[in-house]
């Protein structure tokens, strides 16, 4: 897949600026709609978001095949409910991209 330098520069940029810390309560809703998809804390943000919005299909089903990138679990969320966990957030539309903070690894 051919994508232009420059704009996938600013694509990066303005999702990185659009990254944020969100309570997991902010992210019910969406995970209601099925929405909300995991991200380890082995890969990069920005870079899976990034991935996604270009449709690069090959990297996100390696990720999905080696457990990296999956819809959020109903354990992984009642876990964060009961602790109103902080995570990372970046929304690539329809999805909402979350990820454990990296100190937070078990």
């Amino acid at each position: 897949m051919k994508t232009d330098p420059l704009k996938d520069t600013e694509l990066h940029d303005k999702i990185n600026s659009e990254t944020a810390r969100v309570h997991w309560s902010e992210l019910e809703r969406h995970f209601a709609h099925g929405a909300v998809v995991y991200v380890s804390e082995a890969l990069d943000l920005v870079e899976v978001a990034l991935r996604i919005a270009h449709d690069d299909k090959e990297a996100i089903n390696r990720w999905m095949n080696e457990g990296k990138v999956a819809k959020v679990s109903d354990v992984q969320a009642r876990t964060w409910q009961a602790a109103d966990t902080r995570l990372w957030a970046s929304v690539v539309s329809p999805f909402v991209l979350v990820q454990p903070e990296k100190h937070a690894v078990h």
